[in-house]
């Protein structure tokens, strides 16, 4: 089909466009670290650290992505609970001390949201911090660990966010999605896919994260991080599950056709992640009554409605942009530049212009992407920045001998250039352990890790450094971290 074989290569090419370069790594490393000095300065703040969480630490942002940060509370080992009252009392000495620090744009205190925030820009990045946000914290792992059983989701997630903002229907302000629910929607389409790409979430965890969230912290985080890695184990080495081989071009078209009548059966049906299923919203009390234009209830924290901000009105537009994207790109004689039209925002479509073709390689319409070329070893010094490329063939992670170890240069892996990093859980690992970064003076400081079942000597390790015709050249970093980032002060060093 015409439209697959032009969509695909066009596909890799946003994704070349969006996913973020090394300096979008770095400039939000560098507001985690000035906000921290702030946090630091505030007397009703002492001893509370300062963690990112969202698609920062999921790594499903893309270069304009938002930075979503949470101030967590000293509480001992336990896991704290401020009351919202607290929160906003907090949040208002941290918009002083701002105030007073300058070089903070846009400042904005939101006191009576669900969740009080505190939003600002810094570096052109839009911030929103909120206090004790262990949910936030929380279902960025699982979103994180999600992405290892297959790497097409972050792909998918990427391409659904830069489409939907292209159709002004992610933004949960003015009544359409916010980019939590859009990366449920993609969850629900790879479960749902024929053969599923994706298990139902209550596979991996069988309750409600929220709830197993108390008592000492890394007691819980251990718990459900040791569920999780058996489970994702466990349906990762099922040798009887079918593959599902679809494309990438394949696995969007069908997006948009699942979805296509959103909202005629948003009047009936509801989104659930958790059993991967449309479930009636009449037969389940959780949900009722029915008071809501769309439902997609987050599987880890149920029953709570991540689409609630969605209008009847906006709904219509959802629905609306579904179509006319789906009719445009099984249309006969489409070219890229029109598919682009659809894809992406006009800045894209730019930089996608100014950019000649990327290297990557399409084997039985799989895509196989190609690491590029990393700069020196000297101009990256001092630099933590989780990037690469990734790769799947018929929906598994494939390594050639002319790519040196591929899951190296995975976008998925957090890949910190220069941390310390004590031995760390995966899910694709059998046991899990207690994650723990801290800032490094120099990559050589880092220790050896393990990546599924190979050892990785990291003093051994080399780069590969391999010519890419791209203007806009990626950095690759020298060593291979795999395991969930968490954000440690400075006053825990």
């Amino acid at each position: 089909m015409n439209t697959y074989r032009v969509l695909e290569p066009t596909l890799k090419d946003i994704l070349d466009g969006i996913q973020p370069l090394r300096e979008d790594w770095v400039v939000r490393f560098k507001i985690i670290e000035e906000l921290e000095d702030v946090v630091k300065s505030v007397e009703s703040l002492r001893g509370a650290t300062v963690e990112p969480f969202g698609s920062f630490v999921s790594n499903l942002f893309t270069r304009w992505g938002d930075l979503d940060i949470s101030i967590v509370l000293s509480n001992g080992p336990c896991i704290s609970s401020a009351g919202k009252k607290r929160k906003q009392n907090l949040l208002e000495d941290v918009l002083k001390a701002l105030r007073q620090r300058g070089g903070w744009q846009r400042l904005q205190f939101i006191p009576n949201a669900r969740v009080p925030i505190l939003k600002f820009e810094n570096a052109s990045i839009s911030c929103d911090v909120s206090i004790d946000n262990m949910q936030g914290l929380m279902k960025s792992k699982f979103l994180f660990w999600i992405n290892e059983i297959d790497r097409r989701f972050r792909d998918m997630v990427l391409l659904v966010k830069e489409w939907a903002k292209t159709h002004n229907i992610n933004n949960p302000k003015a009544g359409s999605l916010n980019s939590y629910s859009l990366s449920l929607l993609v969850i629900f389409h790879f479960q749902t896919c024929v053969p599923a790409i994706l298990p139902p979430l209550k596979e991996i965890y069988p309750r409600n994260v929220i709830d197993d969230l108390t008592g000492v912290r890394t007691d819980a985080e251990r718990h459900i991080g040791e569920i999780c890695a058996a489970n994702i184990s466990r349906y990762r080495s099922n040798k009887s599950r079918a593959i599902n081989r679809n494309s990438l071009s394949e696995l969007f078209i069908s997006f948009l056709r699942k979805f296509y009548d959103i909202s005629s059966k948003a009047t009936e049906l509801g989104i659930c992640p958790f059993t991967g299923k449309w479930e009636e919203i009449r037969s389940n009390m959780r949900w009722l009554p029915r008071t809501y234009a769309l439902f997609i209830e987050d599987p880890f924290e149920q029953p709570e409605n991540t689409a609630r901000a969605v209008s009847a009105a906006n709904l219509m537009r959802i629905s609306e942009a579904i179509q006319t994207t789906h009719h445009r790109l099984v249309m006969a004689n489409q070219n890229q530049i029109s598919f682009l039209d659809m894809l992406v925002r006009p800045r894209i479509s730019r930089i996608i212009a100014g950019t000649p073709a990327s290297n990557s390689s399409y084997t039985g319409g799989h895509h196989v992407r190609t690491p590029v070329g990393t700069p020196g070893y000297a101009s990256v010094h001092h630099v933590r920045t989780p990037v690469g490329t990734s790769s799947y063939m018929a929906g598994q992670h494939s390594t050639t001998r002319s790519q040196i170890s591929r899951s190296v240069y995975s976008p998925s892996q957090a890949q910190f250039q220069t941390l310390n990093i004590s031995p760390a859980s995966h899910p694709s690992n059998s046991s899990s352990q207690t994650l723990n970064i801290r800032r490094a003076s120099h990559p050589s400081n880092l220790s050896s890790q393990r990546m599924g079942s190979r050892s990785i000597n990291s003093t051994n390790q080399r780069q590969e450094n391999q010519t890419n015709n791209s203007t806009r050249p990626r950095y690759v970093p020298h060593y291979h971290i795999q395991g969930q980032p968490a954000w440690r002060p400075k006053s825990d060093q």
